[in-house]
Order: structure tokens, then sequence, then C-alpha cells
């Protein structure tokens, strides 16, 4: 078999797999349930598109990383356990094929699961009349479909980096209860772990004013947050708002992908 014959087949297989699995169905539900509840409740659904990236910004930076560690929390562990590693030798696959088969079909995965319920969203919000004139006032004129698909965008890219993140815990675990061990303490870092770290030494002093704000790149959330202020949500400022250094914010979400996807390499390539 080649390579990229290998590849292709790990991507149709994790596909099968969710498509086969009522829990993959339950979490696009989920997410569209708590995306449609989160704008409704703050106003976005009739408020503009701007307005509604508002109102999901911080349920996503909670929610987007829950969704991708509980698509890939398991994914090499069970593989492992199954005996399917010790099969894929024998053809023999590299690690970093087989890496990249798993990981593209679970991203395909989290992609319907994220962008799914964004683009119904993104269709409910065309059929709104436009924004009242304050609305307007508000955010500059500026209310406009192409933002909240760069907000969608910047979305997806969060997710994948939380995925990359959620598999490298796969192939470091050696059972299904350690990978929920490690998935729940890499969900605890993505989500809040290094900011405050980061806040607790601008408080102390140990970080100065300047610093901070290229510093928080280093956590994902952040890094999604700042890019999706600079980005999205300046339309609703009069000018720059300063509250990321975008340039920062992304190479700090590629260095966690790059990091995390050569772990679990690694990890496969121990347990080969």
């Amino acid at each position: 078999m080649s390579t990229r014959k290998a590849v292709q087949t790990l991507v149709v297989r994790e596909l099968v797999t969710l498509a086969r699995s009522r829990a993959y169905y339950g979490l696009i539900a989920g997410v569209f349930l708590v995306s449609v509840g989160v704008l409704f409740a703050g106003g976005g659904a009739e408020a503009g598109y701007v307005p509604a990236a508002v109102d999901l910004l911080l349920p996503f930076e909670l929610l987007v990383p829950a969704v991708a560690v509980a698509l890939g929390y398991r994914t090499v562990t069970d593989d492992a356990q199954r005996g399917e590693l010790d099969v894929l030798k024998t053809y023999p696959v590299p690690p970093w094929a087989y890496v990249l088969g798993v990981y593209a079909g679970r991203a395909l995965a989290l992609c319907a699961a994220l962008v799914g319920p964004l683009a119904l969203i993104g269709l409910y919000l065309s059929t709104q009349s436009p924004p009242d004139p304050a609305t307007l006032a508000t955010h500059q004129g500026i209310d406009s479909p192409a933002l909240f698909v760069r907000f969608g965008a910047l979305t997806l890219v969060y997710g994948l980096v939380t995925l990359a993140l959620a598999t490298a815990v796969s192939a470091l675990a050696w059972s299904r209860r350690t990978a929920i061990v490690l998935a729940v303490v890499a969900l605890t870092v993505v989500v809040a772990g290094i900011d405050l770290v980061l806040l607790r030494g601008f408080g102390t002093g140990w970080i100065a004013d300047q610093q901070l704000t290229t510093l928080l790149a280093a956590s994902p959330a952040s890094a999604y947050r700042g890019l999706v202020f600079e980005t999205v949500l300046y339309a609703a400022f009069d000018t720059e708002t300063g509250y990321a250094a975008p340039g920062a914010s992304a190479i700090g979400l590629f260095v966690w992908f790059a990091l995390t996807v050569g772990v679990t390499v690694a990890g496969v390539s121990r347990a080969n």
C-alpha cells in the first residue's frame, strides 16, 4: 500500500467511524443549540453580523476547545489498544502518514461541527432586516457578512489547533482513563491556564505592560480572541483597538499547531 493510499484510507475510516456515531451528531446539535441560544439571549440575532460575532466570541472560546478535545482525545489511544497500530506497521505506514490521515479525518469532522452551525446562523442573519441607525453608528456603518465569514474562519483555525493538541494527548496516553485525565488538563491549559499565569505575572510586576499583549499570544484562547478583535470587531471602534498583536497571535497558533503535531508523530513513533 502506498503512503498516499494509506492516508486516504485512514481519512475515510475516521469519517465513517464518526458518521456512525450518535454522539457526533449530538455534538453538532449541541454546538448549534448553544450558538442559537447565545445569539437570541444576547440580541445578536437581530442586531447584525458583527454583534452576532461579539455575542459568540466568549462562548466559543470555551465551546470550540471542548468540541475539539471530544473529537480527538482518544484517536490514537483507541487504535493502540485495539492493536491497529501494530497492524499498520506491517504495511508499513510511516508514523507521519498515520497522524496525517487520522488528523485530517477528524479535522473534516470538526469543520462540519463548527462551520455547519455558523453557516446556518449566517443564513438566518442574511434574512433579517438591516440594522437600525444606532447600530450602524456604533459600528461605523460596517456590518458586512464578510466579517462574519472571517469570524468563522478564525474559529475553525482555533478549533484545528486545539484538535492537534487533543490528538497529541491521545498519542501520549497509555489508557483511556489516562486520555481523559490528560484531555481535561489540556482543555484547562488552553481555555484558562496560560492566561491566568500571564495575568498573575502581570499583577506581580514580572511582566511589563508593553510585554503583556505579545505574551498573551502564547495562549491559544487569547491568540484567537486577539485575532477576532483585531480583524473582525475592529469595525466597532473608531481606531485600531490595540487589544492584541495580530502577527504574534498568528505565530502563536502556528507554533502550537506545529509542536503538537510533532508530539503526536513522536508519540506514535515511540508506540511503534
